[in-house]
């Protein structure tokens, strides 16, 4: 069982970008020339290494290393994303390490990436890539080629090597634990469940009973055998059941005009433990988004696009704006589950703007912004 932490510092310290290893400040999947970029590196390090994993290591400065991290991602249908833009698609994994140095929510990424062992080709067009384009790593760019394409095992070996030194142990396990529940949660109510004797799935959070169901809320959950986070959220409200084999997440998602709330169920994540030392993470869509009167949608995308059109302008908002101001990602929210789909791109080109004006509406945009991944990828 490989310690994924482990395993990023074994990387890092295996001299500098390869043709089986990226690292990236972050990535950016929401626009076209991100998810291009990202797909070509994928496409590259799948065949440059057909034999055993490449990884790509988000959250890294470039010049010197330095482990600055990036924000919790949640992507669990991005496997969905390469199968669509990729021939030959190799597996694809994402997965969130904890570092006990980063802030709460910081996190690094780690993309594993296992090639079928057929040449991978850009499927279709994207950005200025071409469809039929064939890429390769060369040292540490991923470059087209054209010519001579023929994949060939040159790293099996090493990847091997730097994998064996990532392996866990008992003493690296019990600190893990340790350290989740008595120091980075003091403040919350903790427990670990142990499964076929090898995996320790530690969770904590804010928990309430509601008609005999338990909730919680500002969730974090991680595998801990692995340093893997396995969902971290500072809004949404989840439940958690579980018995000899599996851990189950259900995800919910509040939503609702003004004082009509309620709580939606959004996603359904199952980890399915084996006697042989494996888990498989299977990820299920239950949402059925709320329907409402589009012509009283449409009046709340006019106001939250004239709230933005001040905030670029620096023009003081008035008590009913500021009221707009802060409900302005669920209600976009709305708009955008209810066919409005300029409402997205409105909230993303509102995101440096609401960083720097509202800290806390910022934070829910972002929340937003991953419910609205999770329902395009499905």
């Amino acid at each position: 069982m490989i310690n994924k932490r482990l395993l990023v510092k074994n990387l890092l310290a295996h001299n500098d970008e390869n043709s089986f290893y990226d690292k990236k400040r972050f990535i950016s999947i929401g626009e076209k020339e991100g998810k291009a970029k990202f797909l070509k590196h994928v496409c590259a390090l799948a065949n440059s290494n057909p034999k055993n994993n490449s990884y790509i290591v988000v959250g890294v400065e470039d010049e010197d290393n330095k482990i600055v991290g990036v924000d919790f991602f949640d992507d669990s249908k991005i496997q969905n994303l390469v199968n669509a833009y990729l021939e030959n698609p190799p597996l694809i994994s994402y997965e969130n390490i904890q570092f006990p140095h980063l802030p709460e929510g910081k996190v690094v990424g780690l993309v594993t990436i296992r090639s079928n062992g057929k040449i991978c080709s850009l499927r279709k067009n994207i950005w200025k890539y071409y469809g039929g384009s064939v890429f390769f790593r060369e040292g540490s760019i991923s470059m087209r080629k054209v010519f001579d394409i023929e994949i060939k095992d040159v790293n099996s070996e090493t990847v091997a090597k730097l994998e064996q030194h990532a392996r866990n142990n008992i003493e690296l396990t019990l600190d893990g634990v340790i350290d989740f529940i008595n120091n980075r949660h003091a403040n919350l109510t903790s427990h670990y469940k142990v499964f076929k004797e090898q995996f320790v799935v530690c969770w904590a959070g804010h928990q309430k009973k509601v008609k005999g169901q338990e909730y919680y809320s500002r969730v974090d959950i991680e595998l801990i055998n692995e340093q893997v986070k396995l969902f971290y959220s500072a809004l949404d409200e989840i439940s958690i059941d579980y018995d000899d084999d599996s851990f189950t997440i259900l995800e919910y998602v509040q939503l609702g005009l003004g004082k009509l709330q309620n709580y939606y169920p959004l996603e359904e994540v199952t980890i399915t433990f084996s006697e042989n030392g494996t888990y498989q993470l299977n990820s299920k869509l239950v949402f059925e988004p709320p329907q409402y009167d589009k012509k009283t949608l449409h009046h709340i995308f006019n106001a939250n696009q004239a709230v933005l059109e001040k905030l670029k302008n620096n023009i003081e908002l008035n008590a009913a704006e500021k009221h707009d101001l802060k409900h302005l990602p669920d209600t976009l929210l709305l708009c955008y589950l209810n066919g409005f789909e300029e409402a997205k791109e409105l909230m993303e080109n509102a995101r440096s703007l609401l960083k720097s004006a509202d800290q806390k509406v910022y934070l829910s945009l972002k929340e937003t912004l991953r419910i609205i991944r999770k329902v395009t990828y499905n």
